[in-house]
């Protein structure tokens, strides 16, 4: 029996550099899944740009940690960073003390949902994995059924070595908070790749994740593919996170096509 894997590239609509290196990937037949991030200023140019690539399953990547929210309920929270989403620590602090409540998550997340509504929409996931939240996660199964959108991401914790501090912290964390999310999904998901390598996805890693990976089964691979453009793309912390350029190679690599015949993957949609 061979495994199937989607690959699924997050942040669709980052920088219009990210968006045509995930486009040149979907092309290649080395993607097959993409998560749009809605509130980008460019979407409707970037959504047509998705017409090239009629084959790959699309979702929204909803975002309340990067750049400035659909909603004006959203916006009007955020005044202490000029209407911006702060860090996904900060946000994640203000809804869980109530300070920016589940309806207003509600609004500014229907909103995205909507934006992007054009396209068949397959999935949802989000950006940083905020929906993580166990008081966000039985809203995003809510806004699923709502839309139609018969995938939510369950972000699962790997523990490829070797891990860092932060690293232990994160999964420990992710991992409680997909124990207790787990019991509210009521149809199989995809096993979610990728969480320990994200944004530095590499071969090796795929060589450790590949190979404990089962006959017979359904997974999602996360990676971060794109093209780097430094006109547009300026943030040092961007810059010190990601590698696209690498992980748009390390799709498209011969190395990459015989480390799927060794374990009998065969590439998948939802």
């Amino acid at each position: 029996m061979t495994i199937e894997l989607i690959i699924n590239a997050d942040d669709y609509g980052y920088f219009p550099c990210v968006s045509r290196g995930i486009l040149e990937a979907a092309q290649s037949g080395s993607l097959t899944a993409t998560g749009i991030l809605a509130n980008n200023p460019d979407l409707h140019t970037q959504l047509a740009w998705l017409d090239s690539t009629p084959q790959l399953d699309l979702g929204v990547h909803l975002n309340l940690t990067f750049k400035q929210p659909l909603t004006t309920v959203m916006a009007d929270k955020l005044t202490r960073w000029q209407g911006c989403f702060p860090n996904a620590y900060t946000m994640s602090l203000l809804i869980l003390t109530g300070k920016i409540s589940v309806a207003t998550v509600r609004e500014e997340w229907c909103a995205q949902i909507e934006a992007c509504q054009s396209k068949k929409l397959v999935f949802l996931n989000s950006h940083e994995h905020i929906h993580m939240l166990p008081v966000l996660f039985p809203l995003v199964l809510e806004l699923a059924n709502a839309y139609n959108i018969p995938h939510v991401r369950l972000t699962r914790a790997d523990w490829l070595k070797p891990l860092t501090g932060a690293g232990l912290i994160r999964n420990t964390l992710m991992q409680a908070m997909q124990t207790v999310n787990q019991r509210r999904i009521n149809t199989p998901v995809p096993l979610f790749l990728g969480l320990s390598r994200s944004g530095k996805l590499d071969y090796a890693a795929l060589t450790q994740i590949f190979s404990t990976l089962k006959a017979g089964h359904r997974y999602e691979l996360m990676c971060h593919v794109g093209h780097f453009d430094a006109n547009e793309i300026t943030d040092p912390k961007l810059l010190a996170y990601h590698d696209w350029e690498a992980e748009l190679a390390l799709l498209q690599s011969p190395e990459l096509q015989e480390l799927y015949h060794r374990f009998n993957i065969r590439l998948s949609h939802y």
